[in-house]
């Protein structure tokens, strides 16, 4: 489990393509001492087990259907990525529960300035996914847990204040760019339990 506050950026210092997989050595740029392998980190909002511990950096392995559903396909030495550790119980949440599992990617259509500093950002999501993100609710971005601040269709609008561009790969975006999202789970557990009800 994550809270969606990204801690740290990182930079792919090398990938290795199976026929099927992909192995990426990750080197954060804020030390982490306490990886052991077998962690799971969230890269790009994508929850990754750590399979190697190397100086100054560590080793993930992405399976055919995480590199079909995120953006970690599009990666390639020296690419920045955004980094968090999992939750230890007892700690604070500072974001939402988020679970690292991407429900797909969504693209940048629009970047306005919103006051001085900030970028107000629209993205277009695939309906099958976009049904699940509502006004104020909360998504996760590559990581980065966002309060929507409007859903229309099968588009979304959010703000990234100068401290997120500043301290995660938001400063990076550009129309275009595809972003890992993951939805908040509690409208899927919603539509279940009510598809459940009806077969009643």
């Amino acid at each position: 489990m994550f809270s969606g506050i990204v801690e740290t950026t990182g930079t792919i210092r090398m990938m290795q393509q199976t026929s099927e997989s992909a192995v990426f050595h990750i080197e954060s740029h804020t030390p982490f001492n306490d990886l052991h392998i077998g962690d799971s980190v969230a890269v790009n909002g994508v929850c990754l087990t750590i399979t190697e511990l190397l100086p100054m950096a560590f080793s993930v392995t992405a399976v055919p259907e995480t590199l079909r559903l995120t953006n970690l396909g599009q990666l390639k030495e020296k690419s920045l990525v955004n980094l968090e550790r999992s939750l230890l119980v007892g700690g604070r949440n500072g974001g939402h529960n988020v679970q690292g599992h991407v429900d797909g990617v969504a693209t940048i259509a629009a970047i306005e300035a919103d006051g001085k500093d900030a970028w107000l950002v629209t993205f277009r999501l695939a309906e099958d996914i976009s049904k699940y993100v509502v006004n104020k609710g909360y998504i996760t971005i590559d990581g980065m847990s966002i309060t929507v601040i409007e859903a229309i269709d099968e588009f979304f609008t959010v703000t990234f204040i100068p401290h997120t561009r500043e301290v995660t790969i938001a400063n990076t975006y550009q129309l275009g760019t595809q972003v890992n999202i993951e939805v908040d789970i509690l409208g899927k557990y919603i539509e279940k339990f009510l598809a459940a009800r009806e077969l009643k």
